[in-house]
């Protein structure tokens, strides 16, 4: 605490003698000492500190209570009135005027500097700012060393008893720590982690700015960038080895040993949820998760997050994903597959939520797979090759004419083959679309009428979508 009115009547030295009752301030905190032999000092006066003067332009009864009034409404603490030169005594009008608005005053003798005054105040200033400095430093240290041997719930507990006020933190509008936001009021306090997330502490109310937050927010910001960057090499890790089983490079033991190497009971059945971001460069692989659903297999595979969760879990799992995400406001859809156990039930999960996610909704239920779909999957046959040799043509026609053969195309298996509802469907005569049919049958060198051909465009078409 800094040096306060009673503390400075305590040094015998500077023989103050206080002129009137100074009880109701005499344990304030003094800020410091403003000298001054102004009629008018109040644009230079801060509140909390004393004024000292040796009233030589008070010459008046008027001035003197003017200048009493002008002190007491900018807060002085109170009025030290040197002797010996203006006056021999301080005047009584002062002592009365101070009196009546409540502001003490004590007289300084001649033989007492105001230097002397001032000095002591800043003495004690430096020294309770060196004291607040060890201190912060003190509880800095101890935030760290909570950190690091504990946990970040074990740094934010101790910060709270340290700051006597209640913290929470959110994450991508999700809490991951303290009470309840929705009760109380809050101060929020921005967090940086490196990344473009939404992260905030809470200070409960009221609140009083402290150093030791800007250090905590240092603190948070380094642990959630930590985490971030151990998430992602983690989750890509697992998606290697979610990669080999659905490939099929690895089956048997050693697929049964992977999956349990992730913490996955292939006795259980699971399903695998399949998140893929709208937009490129997205942080989904760095994205942290709600709370429940840590401890579960989260791995990157090609530009999608994959989660493995048990199956009494999986639709409460894939509505708190669609609603974070929302409130994350990362553009994303979710595709989950069946329940099955096993690794080839792993594989099996995996790609009926690559299915669902062709549907192109936000949330996609699992489908049985299609043959389609089946042979798109299979990584030792050459369809994306197939298809670019069947569809190329078409591409580099509709590029260089800005034709719609594709488009017609696409139109004409959605309609079953109906020429008459694809030209409702595309605005065009029937002879229009008979002749675009007559095109992609020239450019590719398979007729869509034909059944056989039919197949061969349909798995060319969907190999190219999915591409």
């Amino acid at each position: 605490m800094a040096i306060t009115l009673a503390n400075l009547f305590e040094h015998e030295e500077l023989a103050l003698r206080p002129l009137n009752d100074f009880s109701t301030t005499s344990e304030t905190s003094i800020t410091w000492g403003a000298v001054t032999e102004l009629l008018d000092p109040s644009e230079f006066l801060t509140g909390e500190e004393i004024v000292l003067t040796t009233g030589v332009r008070q010459k008046t009864t008027a001035s003197q209570r003017e200048f009493v009034h002008r002190l007491a409404r900018n807060g002085v603490i109170a009025l030290g009135f040197g002797t010996g030169l203006g006056h021999r005594n301080v005047p009584q009008t002062v002592v009365k005027t101070a009196q009546e608005v409540g502001l003490p005053v004590f007289e300084v003798p001649y033989e007492t500097p105001f230097a002397a005054i001032t000095k002591l105040i800043a003495e004690e200033q430096h020294r309770l700012h060196v004291r607040q400095l060890q201190q912060l430093l003190r509880s800095h240290q101890q935030l760290t060393r909570t950190l690091l041997s504990a946990n970040l719930s074990s740094m934010l507990a101790e910060l709270s008893k340290m700051l006597g006020t209640a913290v929470a933190v959110s994450l991508y509008g999700t809490q991951i720590h303290g009470p309840d936001l929705s009760t109380g009021r809050w101060h929020e306090v921005p967090v940086a982690t490196g990344m473009r997330d939404k992260c905030t502490l809470y200070l409960a109310e009221p609140y009083r700015h402290h150093g030791l937050v800007e250090y905590a927010q240092s603190l948070i910001g380094l642990e959630m960038a930590n985490k971030s960057r151990l998430r992602e090499s983690q989750r890509a890790a697992n998606g290697q080895i979610l990669e080999d089983l659905v490939a099929g490079t690895v089956e048997g033991p050693e697929g049964t040993a992977r999956l349990r190497s992730l913490g996955l009971d292939t006795r259980q059945n699971h399903v695998v949820i399949l998140i893929q971001a709208g937009s490129p460069g997205s942080l989904l692989h760095r994205l942290p998760l709600p709370p429940l659903l840590d401890g579960q297999v989260v791995c990157s595979i090609e530009d999608k997050l994959g989660l493995l969760v048990p199956t009494d879990l999986s639709r409460q799992a894939v509505e708190l994903l669609d609603k974070y995400l929302q409130t994350a406001e990362v553009s994303a859809q979710i595709g989950f597959g069946g329940s099955y156990a096993h690794v080839n039930g792993v594989r099996w999960s995996y790609y009926e939520a690559l299915e669902a996610l062709r549907h192109g909704e936000r949330v996609n239920t699992p489908a049985k797979l299609s043959l389609t779909s089946l042979l798109l999957t299979a990584r030792d046959v050459p369809i994306q090759d197939l298809a670019q040799e069947a569809l190329g043509p078409l591409q580099k026609f509709d590029t260089a004419n800005k034709g719609e053969l594709l488009k017609t195309l696409r139109e004409y298996f959605k309609l079953d083959g109906s020429v008459g509802a694809v030209a409702e469907s595309l605005g065009l005569h029937r002879n229009t679309v008979r002749y675009r049919m007559q095109q992609i049958t020239d450019l590719s060198g398979y007729d869509p009428t034909v059944t056989g051909d039919r197949v061969q465009l349909w798995i060319a078409l969907s190999a190219l979508e999915l591409a």
